[in-house]
């Protein structure tokens, strides 16, 4: 217990330098804690006129106080100080150190919502559309999300909140295909430079499944997707040749790798009657064909899984494509781009900062214009991108993908004892509830 004295009859300097000598008769003692004894000090400091005193008043007084109190000299400073600047000594509320917060619980749903939408995509290119929600289609839900940090997205990936609303259970995974290379083309940044590659749906009892191909520009990354039943002459020929007119700018250069659905004579006829220069990959460079490689996994394999779909679906999922999908993929759908430096040693160095749609590329190049196709203006285009904002697309595609699975598992039912590979929540439901069969997953 801290102690105090009974100083009341103490009131002149020539008293105090009589305590300070160690003349305690005019004291008693008495048990106080800290608001008493700060109570006490305030009084001396009224009664004595403190800051009317000389200067070897003001030192007596302050020594009086530390040797009665039992106060430290720096805390007794700051208990004068704080008499002067607010007329008395009050006890100070604890105060704790707490980051502010800026990203409320509306905020964490609005990124579990985001996430849910697009299928968790990276940190940077989630940063990307939460700042277009904002800026270009004006969400102002968004408004502090739009400057929100790559690495603060993650840390609210973490969150109890997020966690209930998210949807997405576990990381794509990406296929590895080993491929032959033999020429990589050179677009010296102009659009038109196509990378192509086939995804097989799976096998099942000896039937094969749908085919995927998947056609990606190398400047821009515009994207299309088309579905065939088989990669035969007879069903690429015209699938292919449709896709190529689906892309905004001329094509100029066709490059795949050495499998014999693309290298063939039908095919090349095709290109060459669309005046289209074809390449194949080349020997011992396994990176020619990395881009579209790349795609498979993050796009095509993540929305559309592992498991076999029988090859008569095929026109059910390539109007999928074309109504939803590749809209989404090119308009809303931000991609990376490296910046290429070359380091002391002569070495290339990526770095992934810029964060695009295909879109938004193919109007960043200089003169984009005169890459269009005839009848095709920017402007037209920039009405398609302006009709919805990236969250009401990416969900319009992910309701169309429901329906279509929906379809899918109403028309093929699988042994019961299949097991099930889905991305979502929604999209294990559409597959498992309609006809209370699983369906069984299989790897390309």
């Amino acid at each position: 217990m801290m102690l105090i004295m009974d100083d009341s009859r103490v009131n002149t300097i020539e008293q105090v330098q009589q305590v300070l000598a160690g003349s305690p008769q005019a004291i008693a003692f008495k048990g106080t804690g800290r608001a008493q004894r700060h109570a006490w000090v305030e009084s001396v400091l009224k009664r004595f006129r403190y800051f009317e005193l000389e200067r070897r008043g003001k030192g007596l007084v302050l020594r009086y106080l530390r040797l009665l109190s039992g106060i430290s000299r720096p805390q007794i400073t700051r208990l004068v100080a704080r008499f002067l600047r607010e007329g008395a000594i009050r006890p100070s509320r604890p105060r704790r150190n707490r980051f502010h917060i800026t990203y409320t619980e509306a905020d964490k749903e609005l990124l579990a919502q985001t996430d849910n939408a697009h299928e968790r995509l990276s940190g940077p290119a989630t940063k990307r559309i939460l700042e277009r929600q904002y800026c270009v289609y004006g969400d102002t839900r968004f408004v502090r999300l739009k400057g929100i940090s790559v690495a603060h997205i993650y840390r609210l990936r973490q969150s109890p909140l997020y966690q209930r609303r998210s949807r997405t259970f576990s990381k794509t995974r990406s296929v590895c295909i080993s491929i032959g290379l033999r020429r990589k083309p050179n677009p010296h940044g102009r659009p038109g430079y196509v990378r192509v590659d086939t995804v097989h749906q799976g096998d099942l009892d000896g039937q094969k499944g749908v085919y995927h191909i998947n056609l990606v520009d190398e400047i821009t990354q515009w994207e299309i997707v088309i579905c065939v039943e088989a990669i035969s002459e007879a069903h690429l020929e015209p699938a292919l040749e449709a896709a190529l007119e689906k892309f905004p700018f001329a094509i100029v250069n066709f490059h795949s790798d050495n499998g014999g659905e693309f290298i063939n004579g039908v095919i090349a006829q095709l290109l060459n009657k669309l005046l289209v220069e074809q390449t194949k990959s080349r020997s011992g460079r396994t990176n020619d064909n990395a881009l579209v490689e790349g795609k498979n996994g993050s796009v095509i394999r993540k929305h559309m899984g592992y498991w076999h779909i029988e090859r008569h679906h095929a026109p059910l999922i390539d109007q999928f494509y074309q109504e939803h999908f590749n809209l989404y993929l090119n308009f809303h759908r931000p991609c990376a781009f490296a910046t290429v430096t070359i380091d002391e040693k002569g070495r290339r160095r990526k770095k992934y900062e810029t964060y695009q749609t295909p879109y938004e590329r193919l109007k960043s190049l200089k003169d984009a214009a005169k890459y269009l196709r005839d009848g095709l203006s920017l402007e037209a285009l920039d009405a398609i991108a302006a009709k919805q904002t990236d969250n009401e697309s990416a969900a319009a595609m992910q309701a169309a993908k429901d329906r279509l699975f929906r379809k899918l598992a109403a028309r093929a039912p699988f042994p019961p004892d299949a097991k099930p590979v889905t991305k979502t929540a929604s999209l294990l439901n559409a597959l498992t509830t309609d006809n209370g069969n699983n369906l069984r997953r299989r790897r390309t």
